[in-house]
């Protein structure tokens, strides 16, 4: 039904008039009344100085032209609800002494943190040069989407905040990892509506079901329905109250209504209403950790619906500006063209009084400043939102305990996977309070199943008695799923920026689902680099397994290995990508990442059985150098090697070990180069990347000027991307996926993709200048053999046993 077709308007879901609320109330003194409007129209000033000014900070002289930005970037739509949100909560903090943190769920909502920042004094206190005086708020005002200042998010430069929200979604998510095992916690977190219509959000309303009231802390949701996105309505602000109460009691929360826009009534309403919330918290904690009971509670959320843009003029010349979306980024664009407008300006930043609210000096007046939490209690300093100040490394069980023996390479067979999953379990004994292993739903698919023997599953909801037979749920579990990769990565994330640690498995074809979502904590770890006062936190740790060479039971959709690329793609300073051959060379791996900061490792294993090739010692040596040589595989001891065969990946390196045992067999006198790469990074040019080797480095590994044919996990042209600087770079021949496959058998697939090991070796004949003639015959029996081993395929629906159980044939 378009506009023209109907007129009506549902008073109830208005954002106007005077407040409505599920809790009723006067908890306010007129004095305390008259101060938290005043701090929250201090707050509003600042948030409006941001958007316009680079000068004349308390417009102590008739606003100008000069006085304004000349681009005019950032965001007013949700500024008015979150400070006044985050002023309300501040006296809870006050009254109750509450350990509290914000996140800000709206998209470039950063106006309304950095201004609470701002007058509760962090800000001058990290940023010496924005003082609580008139020059150092105009420097504040100068900086704010500005060259050379801080973006229109709450960035890694905003204190207090370990939520950009430049992507929406994750708010939610973040919220609940910051409070698992932190029982004194409550975080305060703001969803924008907008927000709100993404499938991460939706999802991630579940985490309540993963909250033990016992050994976590709390979230508050405050759902903000200010009515419009950029351009359109929201959909929960246009759905009735019995809906959206349905909705949320749905989802498993007691929501709380506070609605309207008259000043007074809404303090008022949101004072109470928050002091309910805080209560009911405390005591579901306190009646859960009295008696022991984990059982599942309905956590209280506020939904607050407010004008957009609240406390804007409600139209301009004629056009609806105050609660509808042209209150969305910048809500009077046109002062340079139309002094009207900028006199329009001018007028509405003097109705807050900012005369009134700062002193000559330009500091908050006494009698506000009083308002803000002290010292640590102030949710722009708390130390759980610089996650790394409270971070204590992990106490690590010897990963060498949990070693493969291996006396010959490439004769024993063991699962890389589940030989990590017995050393990740040692690591949860030891730290049990602050790691947690979180996954999609297979954790158990993906053979880390020893880590049930110290840690089950977490798990709230209700409970079936075949449970027992099986299930690994419990109230206090360590591992934490659920079926969306979205949500279990924000848990994660959320869980590390407040300074503990964590590991993401998940498989291989669907990690692509976080794509955008570990572009994001890529590039706040960036930032964070840059900023000396943030904390190091723990590495975020991708176990990426289910892979794409041992997909023959899903087939083409289960087959992607191209989130290697997505990574490749971020700073040098914070990727990692790690591809161990074998068991021995995972837990060398998983050691190190597990002690690392402020990185994203990616670790790229198999959960299948596979030969194991390096002892512990040598495992340890090759993973620290990252690529090295197989003396054991190559044959070119003290002569130039006729070609280099080299792997990087589990299967691919079976698969080029195999190629070079038949170059061996079918050309006696060939010589061969067998080259292993662990740390994907080390091809790249060291002046690109620390990890990468110099180009005299790269040609002790891979010769001036022989052929390489390399075999590599994921698609061939990450691997020339990485090495295209080379000096010899057209000597390497690249083997990767090429997208073919469906239900086939690991050989079949292989073969479909033309990294097989008959395929590998007829690369190296025909590259190999002496074998180019004589080495025909033998070309000619590997093609034989590989449509031999295609045929067996498709008659017995299995790879042939000479393949299945190839063993190195030489010791």
């Amino acid at each position: 039904m378009n506009q023209t077709e109907s007129n009506h308007t549902d008073v109830d879901i208005s954002a106007y008039g005077t407040a409505r609320s599920t809790v009723k109330g006067t908890p306010l003194s007129s004095d305390e009344l008259r101060k938290i409007d005043a701090y929250w129209h201090a707050s509003l000033y600042l948030c409006m100085g941001m958007l316009y000014l680079k000068d004349n900070p308390l417009l102590r002289e008739p606003l100008k032209l000069e006085h304004t930005k000349p681009r005019l970037l950032g965001h007013w739509g949700s500024d008015a609800g979150q400070s006044f949100t985050y002023t309300h909560f501040n006296r809870l903090i006050n009254k109750y002494d509450l350990n509290a943190i914000y996140i800000s769920g709206p998209g470039h909502g950063a106006p309304a943190v950095l201004s609470q920042a701002y007058l509760e004094g962090t800000y001058s206190e990290i940023y010496t040069d924005k003082s609580e005086d008139v020059v150092g708020m105009q420097r504040f005002f100068k900086q704010f989407s500005f060259p050379g200042g801080i973006g229109s998010h709450a960035t890694p430069e905003t204190p207090g905040s370990i939520h950009e929200g430049g992507e929406l979604g994750y708010s939610i998510s973040h919220a609940y990892g910051t409070v698992y095992d932190n029982p004194d916690l409550i975080t305060l977190v703001m969803v924008g509506d907008g927000e709100a219509e993404t499938g991460p959000l939706a999802t991630s309303w579940h985490s309540n079901k993963f909250l033990n009231p016992v050994t976590d802390g709390a979230v508050l949701p405050v759902l903000h329905l200010n009515g419009y996105k950029i351009n359109n309505p929201t959909v929960l602000a246009r759905i009735s109250h019995e809906e959206l109460e349905a909705l949320f009691v749905g989802y498993g929360y007691t929501p709380y209504f506070v609605e309207g826009s008259e000043h007074d009534s809404m303090h008022q309403a949101m004072a109470a209403t928050v002091e309910h919330c805080v209560l009911e918290i405390r005591k579901i904690q306190d009646e859960a950790r009295k008696s022991g009971n984990s059982s599942r509670p309905r956590w209280p959320m506020i939904i607050l619906r407010s004008p957009k843009g609240w406390t804007a003029p409600r139209q301009v010349d004629g056009h609806y500006l105050e609660g509808f979306w042209r209150a969305h980024q910048i809500p009077i664009t046109d002062i340079a063209t139309n002094p009207a407008h900028l006199k329009l300006v001018e007028e509405w930043m003097r109705g807050y009084k900012p005369e009134e609210l700062f002193s000559e000096q330009g500091q908050l007046i006494p009698e506000l400043k009083e308002l803000a939490p002290k010292g640590r209690r102030r949710m722009s300093a708390n130390p759980v939102a610089n996650g790394g100040l409270l971070r204590k490394a992990l106490d690590m069980p010897n990963f060498r305990d949990s070693a493969v023996a291996v006396k010959l390479p490439g004769a024993t067979l063991a699962g890389n996977v589940p030989t990590l999953g017995n050393f990740l379990r040692d690591v949860m004994r030891m730290n049990m309070t602050n790691f947690r292993i979180v996954g999609p739903d297979e954790t158990q698919s993906n053979r880390l199943e020893a880590i049930y023997e110290v840690g089950k599953k977490a798990w709230l909801g209700e409970y079936f008695p075949e449970d027992a037979d099986g299930g690994q749920l419990a109230t206090k579990g360590r591992v934490m799923e659920m079926l969306s990769e979205h949500t279990v990565e924000g848990w994660l994330e959320g869980y590390l920026l407040t300074g503990r640690h964590g590991l993401i498995n998940s498989y291989e074809p669907f990690i692509h689902v976080i794509d955008s979502m570990f572009n994001q904590h890529a590039k706040w770890l960036e930032v964070c680099n840059e900023m000396p006062w943030r904390a190091k936190v723990s590495s975020l740790n991708l176990l990426i397994t289910a892979l794409v060479w041992r997909q023959d039971h899903n087939g083409f959709t289960h087959q992607d290995p191209g989130f290697l690329d997505v990574v490749a793609n971020k700073s040098p300073g914070v990727v990692r990508i790690y591809l161990p051959p074998d068991a021995n060379c995972l837990l060398s791996v998983a050691d190190h990442c597990l002690r690392s900061t402020n990185y994203v490792n990616v670790i790229v294993a198999d959960k299948q059985v596979h030969l194991q090739y390096l002892d512990m010692d040598a495992a340890i040596a090759h993973c620290t150098k990252g690529a090295g040589i197989w003396d054991w595989a190559s044959n070119d001891q003290g002569v130039e090697p006729d070609v280099v065969m080299a792997s990087c990946g589990d299967l691919p390196t079976m698969e080029s070990l195999a190629a070079t045992a038949l170059l061996r067999q079918h050309l006696p006198d060939v010589k061969v180069r067998f080259v292993n790469v662990v740390d994907l990074f080390k091809l790249v040019p060291h002046t690109e990347h620390p990890h990468g080797m110099t180009d005299r480095e790269f040609e002790a590994l891979f010769t001036p000027d022989k052929p390489v044919i390399f075999n590599f996990h994921s698609y061939a042209g990450l691997i020339h991307r990485l090495t295209y600087r080379r000096p010899g770079q057209h000597h390497i021949h690249v083997r990767g996926y090429k997208e073919k496959g469906n239900i086939d058998t690991p050989l079949e697939l292989a073969i479909r993709n033309q990294t097989d090991r008959f395929s590998l070796a007829i690369d190296a004949i025909d590259r190999m200048p002496r074998f180019s003639v004589t080495g025909s015959g033998v070309r000619e029996a590997l093609l034989n053999e590989q449509i031999a081993c295609k045929n067996h395929a498709y008659e017995f629906g299995i790879d042939r046993p000479d393949v299945t159980n190839w063993k190195w044939p030489y010791e």
